[in-house]
């Protein structure tokens, strides 16, 4: 599993399918085995439609209003199918276990990745706040569970930075819809799953950089990639960020 998400990072996405589906064979009970190859899909959508790129998270306009190639719709419908029985999966676990970690952080990932497609591939963007509430959601009940799962935090960090982002009247209507806004704590979670997380470690140093940037932290941010960089040297997109900062 760790190999599968290295080769994700370096973005090697065969390598990556590869490891994932090892793991699927050896445990095939294990809802992070379908979990992690739907990431995969996702991150080589991201790739292909350079959606990860700090210019569109810079300009707000572009991030919530952004025109992006089409989805490929092989991948969606694979990606859609991996999500589908990681969920079958991690429910047959949970009614056995209700407490089973894998399965609560399947859950996790699955709604988490569901609202990276809607919004980041898709741009339907309000289509993906309720999959982000449910994200947040289940990664505080997996955190009540389990508070060494760093990675859980990463969900409710997203929904607190990237919903901030809106302008105040749009984040008061989300607040009452019952999301989270708070930038500072959205940034706390990111840091928690940077520093102490797992599979989500990177990305949620990629998230940081982005942050950084956005607060004219061009240092921190620079060091951030300058880590990813030299951690995941086939990955293009670290090192363009970073020369861009350069």
């Amino acid at each position: 599993m760790d190999a599968g998400y290295r080769d994700m990072y370096n973005l090697e996405f065969d390598a990556a399918h590869r490891s994932f589906q090892l793991c699927e064979k050896r445990n095939p009970g294990d809802p992070l085995g379908p979990a992690s190859e739907a990431a995969a899909d996702l991150f080589s959508e991201f790739n292909r439609m350079h959606v990860l790129e700090s210019d569109l998270f810079m300009d707000d306009d572009r991030f919530f209003y952004q025109h992006v190639p089409s989805p490929d719709p092989a991948v969606k419908t694979r990606f859609e199918s991996e999500i589908a029985r990681a969920e079958r999966l991690a429910d047959a676990s949970l009614a056995r276990v209700p407490r089973d970690r894998n399965a609560l952080l399947a859950k996790v990932l699955d709604a988490g990745m569901e609202s990276d497609y809607a919004a980041l591939i898709e741009n339907r963007y309000f289509a993906s706040l309720s999959d982000m509430k449910r994200s947040g959601h289940l990664a505080e009940a997996l955190l009540a569970a389990d508070p060494s799962c760093y990675d859980a935090y990463l969900a409710i960090g997203i929904e607190n930075y990237i919903l901030s982002l809106n302008p105040a009247p749009v984040r008061w209507l989300l607040q009452l819809y019952g999301a989270q806004t708070d930038p500072r704590a959205g940034i706390a979670k990111l840091e928690l799953t940077a520093a102490k997380g797992h599979y989500l470690e990177p990305f949620a140093r990629v998230l940081l950089a982005v942050a950084a940037l956005r607060a004219h932290d061009e240092d921190r941010a620079r060091n951030l990639l300058r880590g990813l960089v030299q951690e995941f040297p086939q990955n293009r997109l670290y090192a363009r960020e970073l020369a861009r900062i350069n």
